[in-house]
């Protein structure tokens, strides 16, 4: 049974000393008892699940069935944790004078800045493991686990991790590491133990430039701000050598041009001696050249779970359950991880290194890497969770949906785990086609999250606004919005900050985002700075040039922020700038006072915002994305833990709560207990996929969302009936939403902005909807025909009728009637207001498809999946995709027979992940009805002209199964061929795979069964 728990104020320990409470959590979740004493090292995501329905208090909190029995003990962190605590505790025997003094010095009670407890406690652990450990018997075994754990993972190297929760200071740990060995070895110079030159090694260029301070050379370096030195030893710190690279600084640079034919004669061999590349050893030179004679040196890896060497005795692939953008990710990860750990046992080899540090808030393996999703890296010997930082005031408390007033009693909140529900509705990665219509048109439930978070974070930029006053430097909450590719990302972009469209007099005309707030198009103009900016930081990181795709949707931002550029800083050149710097320095600068980024209150990410972009202003999170890990979701999320302020309540001497309100991004718990068994062996699966070397049989097809008629009269009245109606209700778009942190107070989330529209202007978007897309019967340019703008004035009329008849537009529990603003919900207006004019004119109405106004043409060469179902290897003079997979026995296959069989059979496809939908109703609801195969067959036209063959393999004959088929033959087909753009398509149905071939050529020999060009 649920139980309830409020927890007003989460924050229960002071940041300064060890935690000395905890919340207790049994198998319901977290309880709101407090248990004196720190919580042990377990890892699991304390992130509520949603409520069961039915549960109505505050802070109801639920965890995953499947997490209870699997959480575990970190036995190795918990066994270190004790024994640095009875180390310190005994004075820090065995600790060299200068670590004694360090240890000292960052633990005075008089310190101006104090340090964090979690930062003292990573630095303790190390110093321990390196000074004490060797003369303790106990030490010993610590000692011994580290080199069998980093033998098995990491042969020739020592790592030792420290896991910090995002926000909780890693950037002065760095600092504090640094100082700690250079002034040991310039006080001992021959103590082995210590070096003063140190790589620092990174995931990208951000972190790169922000981890200059801890360079002692550097002018807002940490050692001085963060007073991490003693002034007597201050001097000593300039011995240090800091180098600092990202880890794309490992790949193996080419040293001359040659043809890749040449390259694939030699073969890889001429790669390993440095032939045409790098030799290993060149590469390391380059990266160390500040190092001059320097050997032994110690590494820092900044977000060190980017750097692994994959388990060496898992074969084959262990992405199961993993495809397309996700399974992408996942092997760019792996790659990644290759160049980096690769780069390191090269360094090692060259000059030696003596230690390895490693700092993450999340040193876990993930899916790729063959070891079991979410084995916590075993060489971690500290822990400060998530939870441990929120119960210390250290970051914000990510609050997420955990309830809405949807009818699906057992499902999850809808902006919980959102991509599920729109993830079919978004066009996939890599597609260029000109857009039928430039407005960008979302699925509701993502207009719905938009509106929901964004009528939040406007309450938050409202704040904001009156303290303006009394807080003149600050800057504006930020949004962030974390998308899966170019195109998803710029769809949503365009949506919340403007776009430009060409009226039917040829102009080009501005139209504002649909969020205020973050629009950048207000009163028909551009505004001279952006409020929402759009970023790929993946290209931007890796310091690489970015795609001309991308610079050219990034083209005005581009230009207004060189513009600000030379206006900021006479004199300077911005032609001088790449564009990659300035769109970083743009996204590094978020909510800094005094920069290029100050402004932005909306940040779209084409991927992952980088780990190291330091925001400390983002207050909402929105997730258009699946998260094929659970740690992607912890990362993501961490983008928008750091505190604003770190100002201290004087009553409770503890920080005051901070939230970030997330949406999209469904965590659940993870369970690790830094176990390195086997993983278990995966089922043998087959990747089924388009073959580049078969491009000749690709396969084109045109992507319906509906139908629509060409009216012959400019007279409009309407008789709406049953097929008019329209309900609306919390089922399809939720009205209200409650987030919750894992503690701390909940709140509801409404579409305040929403209800506060004009009905007259809902029905005026759906006039003109009505107009744009169901009468366009003139010939134009593009095929689609010319808008009738006299019908407007009509159209309104007939809109405001139905809108204002209760048996027609219906509204259920919350609903009100300006959901209608949502494109979604909208379409389904027109489409059913459109069928009352239709059914009051009568008479012949001429067929045309709706397309998919982003992404009108599907192909073949899209099909990247797995499965572990038996499959059919297609052949290669017939077939753009690899295999055809049984999904419900034989007959699959024998239809792929039976068409590689058929002469006249051209080149055809399964409708596999091919995503060929024929949109129909059943019961006054859309469905999208799925066929088995396409089919191009030369029927006597020639190869110049096939015909294109929907074909479906039919079995019993249901309700559903007519209403498919007779669309397809009724609808799509003469749709299409009227439209005249797609070439000629028919439809037949094979009740027996065993005599397809005569059904076919039966059905394409007589004309009348396939409603072609003309007919229908």
């Amino acid at each position: 049974m649920t139980k309830t728990t409020v927890i007003e104020n989460p924050i229960i320990n002071s940041p300064f000393v060890e935690p000395t409470r905890h919340f207790r959590f049994d198998d319901d979740g977290i309880t709101d008892e407090i248990v004196d004493g720190r919580r042990r090292s377990e890892y699991f995501m304390p992130i509520p699940a949603a409520k069961k329905k039915g549960g109505s208090a505050q802070g109801e909190l639920v965890f995953d069935e499947w997490t209870k029995d699997r959480i575990e003990e970190n036995k190795f962190i918990n066994e270190v944790r004790e024994a640095v605590r009875r180390w310190r505790v005994q004075g820090w025997p065995y600790a060299t004078g200068v670590s004694r003094r360090l240890l000292e010095y960052w633990t005075e009670e008089a310190r101006e800045r104090p340090l964090f407890f979690c930062q003292v406690e990573a630095l303790e652990s190390a110093i321990f493991l390196a000074e004490a450990a060797p003369k303790e018997q106990r030490g010993t075994y610590f000692l011994n686990e580290l080199r069998r754990f980093n033998d098995d993972a990491n042969p020739g190297l020592l790592r030792v991790a420290n896991k910090m929760a995002t926000g909780t200071g890693k950037t002065v740990v760095m600092a504090m590491l640094i100082a700690w060995q250079t002034l040991n070895k310039a006080a001992n110079p021959h103590d082995g133990r210590f070096s003063d030159a140190f790589l620092i090694v990174c995931p990208g260029i951000t972190i790169r430039d922000r981890l200059r301070v801890v360079l002692p050379s550097d002018p807002d370096n940490y050692y001085r701000e963060r007073d991490l030195v003693p002034p007597e030893l201050r001097e000593d710190l300039g011995r240090a050598k800091v180098v600092i690279t990202n880890f794309h600084a490992f790949k193996r640079r080419e040293t001359m041009k040659v043809p890749k034919a040449t390259k694939q004669i030699l073969g890889g061999r001429a790669e390993e001696v440095g032939l045409f590349t790098e030799t290993p050893d060149q590469m390391v030179r380059r990266v160390l050249r500040e190092f001059g004679s320097k050997k032994n040196i110690v590494v820092i890896n900044d977000e060190a779970h980017h750097c692994y060497r994959r388990k060496p005795d898992v074969e084959g692939d262990d992405l199961e359950g993993l495809k397309g953008d996700d399974r992408s990710e996942a092997k760019q990860r792996d790659e990644e991880a290759r160049v980096w750990i690769s780069g390191l046992e090269a360094v090692a080899k060259k000059v030696g290194i003596r230690a390895v540090y490693d700092l993450s808030a999340t040193p876990f393996f993930l899916k790729g890497s063959g070891y079991p999703e979410g084995t916590l890296f075993p060489w971690v010997i500290s822990d400060f969770s998530l939870i441990d930082a929120i119960e210390a005031g250290l970051v914000k408390i990510p609050r997420v949906p955990v309830d809405d007033d949807t009818t699906q009693p057992d499902s999850l909140p809808t902006y919980r785990n959102l991509w599920q529900q729109i993830s079919d509705g978004l066009p996939k990665k890599g597609r260029k086609t000109d857009p039928v219509n430039l407005e960008p048109k979302l699925p509701a439930p993502l207009e719905g999250a938009l509106h929901s978070l964004y009528s939040n974070y406007a309450k938050s930029f409202e704040r904001w606004q009156a303290n303006l006053e009394t807080q003149p430097d600050s800057t504006p909450p930020v949004f962030i919005v974390v998308a899966n590719n170019t195109t998803v990302s710029k769809m949503i972009y365009d949506w919340i900050s403007g776009w430009t469209e060409i009226n039917d007099d040829g102009i080009e005309v501005l139209i504002p985002g649909n969020l205020p707030f973050f629009s950048n198009v207000e009163n028909d103009r551009w505004v001279s700075r952006s409020r929402s900016i759009l970023v790929d930081s993946s290209q931007l990181e890796s310091g690489e040039s970015m795609t001309a795709d991308f610079k050219k949707i990034a083209s005005k931002e581009i230009d207004e922020f060189k513009a600000e550029y030379e206006a900021r800083f006479p004199g300077r050149d911005a032609a001088k700038l790449t564009d990659e710097d300035l769109l970083r320095e743009v996204m590094n600068t978020v909510g800094k006072t005094g920069k290029l980024g100050e402004h932005v209150r909306c940040v779209v990410s084409v991927s992952m915002l980088t780990e190291g972009w330091d925001a400390n202003t983002v207050t909402h999170i929105l997730g258009v994305r699946a998260f094929g890990t659970q740690l992607l979701c912890e990362q993501v999320v961490g983008r928008g833990l750091r505190r604003m302020s770190y100002a201290i309540d004087e009553e409770t001497g503890h920080f005051t709560p901070e939230y970030a309100e997330v949406y999209g991004i469904p965590f659940s718990f993870i369970p690790a207990s830094g176990s390195t068994k086997d993983p278990k062996p995966a089922t043998p699966t087959t990747r089924v996929r388009a073959l580049d070397d078969r491009i000749d049989c690709q396969i084109n097809f045109p992507v319906v969302t509906g139908y629509r008629w060409v009216t012959p009269t400019d007279e409009l009245v309407a008789n709406f009936g049953e097929s008019s109606r329209m309900a609306l209700s919390s089922e399809q778009v939720p009205t209200s939403t409650e987030v919750q942190g894992a503690v701390g107070a909940s709140e509801f989330h409404r579409l305040d902005d929403l209800r506060a529209m004009r009905t007259q202007a809902i029905a005026f978007e759906i006039a003109k909807d009505l107009l744009s897309s169901k009468f366009r019967d003139a010939p134009g340019d593009d095929g689609e025909g010319v808008e009738r703008r006299t019908l407007f004035p009509k159209l309104v009329r007939i809109v405001q009728q139905w809108m204002a008849d209760p048996s027609m537009l219906i509204l259920k529990d919350n609903a009100f009637p300006q959901l209608l603003a949502f494109a979604e919900l909208r379409h389904d207006a027109v489409d059913r207001i459109y069928l009352g004019i239709v059914n009051a004119e009568g008479g012949s109405n001429r067929l045309r498809p709706v397309l998919r106004a982003w992404d009108p043409v599907g192909s073949t060469q899209y099909v990247d999946f797995d499965t572990a179902r038996p499959v059919w290897k297609t052949s290669p003079d017939k077939c753009h995709v690899s295999h055809v997979a049984a999904d419900t026995g034989s007959w699959e296959q024998r239809m792929a027979q039976a068409f590689e069989e058929m002469p006249e059979v051209v080149r055809y496809v399964k409708n596999q992940s091919l995503g060929f939908t024929i949109p129909y109703t059943l019961d006054g609801k859309p469905h999208s009805y799925v066929p088995d195969f396409i089919a191009d067959v030369d029927d006597g036209h020639g190869h110049d002209d096939l015909l294109h063959l929907v074909v479906e393999v039919s079995g019993q004959r249901d309700k559903a199964k007519i209403a498919k088929t007779s669309t397809a033959r009724e609808l799509w087909v003469p749709a299409i061929n009227n439209y005249g753009a797609f070439g000629r398509w028919g439809f037949v149905e094979v009740t027996d795979p065993w005599d397809a071939h005569a059904t076919i050529r039966g059905a394409y020999r007589n004309n009348h069964e396939l409603p072609l060009a003309g007919e229908g």
